[in-house]
């Protein structure tokens, strides 16, 4: 019931861990809602974007404290719910409950690290097993992510996404039509979306060096919003020291979640907040006090070119 949800959360905001049965009929109620939802999904403006937020959970309850509350404010998160941080399993709880508490208030993207390969290198897959004494949860949460969108059309003129474009991709039409309830594949147009980056000196696609998905210019930018009657492309997934950016003349930005990212980048943070008229203003924040508590950083894994 919705109570019952309620007092989940309030668990939950608490950095309290709901045991594994809780966990797993959370994921499995969610998993109905999620499946009714489109690979891009419609969120209405005003909205408040958020970027990776990589499982630093004192942060996302600030970020929370500056957006205000749900249901009060309408948000859509673009991925990189886990890993990396040290409370990656609080983080992703809380998000799923908000999430089965308020569907319509609510829009969880799939980011890169929602993957059962990613995870196993870069620190959910090893939380769990410590928290838990088992993969059970980790196993829950990754079969959720198979269920989680893919992209989402703004006000009718953004395009949000985690990563970026895909040269397979020229049509919003070709995205609704993919089988997203899979493990994110090496490569081909889900992987692009996921894994790709903006790269003012390049023209066209280029060969990513993260090793998965492409970098593209100007030019692959311009002809994507015209050919898709869109403004602007808002994505996440790349660290930005000042918690944001924008390329490519004001039609391009990227959103960052994550103050002092692995409690050691000493970067900025912010959200995006997109009022009624699809205007747009970056909302910036440093790291909670919580966050800046040594014994909380749980020696997250050192970050490399694949950081976000």
């Amino acid at each position: 019931s919705k109570g019952d949800v309620d007092a989940l959360i309030a668990r939950c905001m608490r950095c309290e861990l709901l045991d594994e049965l809780l966990i797993q009929m959370v994921c499995n109620e969610l998993k109905a809602v999620l499946m009714e939802e489109s690979n891009v999904k419609s969120v209405a403006a005003p909205v408040t974007i958020v970027g990776d937020v990589h499982g630093q959970f004192y942060d996302v309850v600030e970020l929370f404290l500056i957006g205000g509350k749900v249901p009060d404010t309408n948000y859509l998160f673009l991925g990189d719910y886990v890993d990396r941080g040290p409370f990656s399993v609080e983080t992703i709880t809380l998000l799923c409950c908000l999430k089965l508490r308020h569907p319509q208030r609510i829009t969880l993207l799939r980011g890169n690290h929602e993957s059962r390969q990613i995870t196993q290198v870069y620190g959910f897959y090893a939380e769990c097993q410590r928290k838990f004494g088992s993969v059970s949860v980790w196993r829950s949460f990754t079969d959720v992510f198979d269920y989680l969108p893919i992209a989402a059309i703004v006000g009718n003129s953004f395009f949000a996404v985690h990563g970026g474009l895909s040269p397979s991709i020229h049509h919003l039409d070709q995205i609704r039509i993919l089988d997203r309830f899979t493990e994110i594949p090496h490569e081909g147009p889900l992987a692009d979306l996921m894994w790709s980056d903006p790269d003012p000196e390049k023209m066209g696609f280029a060969i990513s060096p993260r090793g998965a998905g492409y970098v593209f210019g100007h030019d692959v930018l311009k002809r994507f919003l015209e050919m898709n009657k869109l403004d602007h492309v808002v994505r996440a997934h790349q660290l930005c020291m000042t918690g944001y950016q924008e390329l490519f003349d004001n039609t391009l930005s990227t959103v960052w979640s994550a103050p002092n990212y692995c409690y050691r980048f000493g970067n900025i943070a912010s959200i995006l907040e997109v009022d009624e008229h699809c205007s747009r203003q970056f909302n910036v924040f440093g790291a909670s006090p919580e966050s800046e508590r040594p014994s909380n950083s749980g020696g997250p894994a050192r970050p490399t070119s694949q950081a976000a």
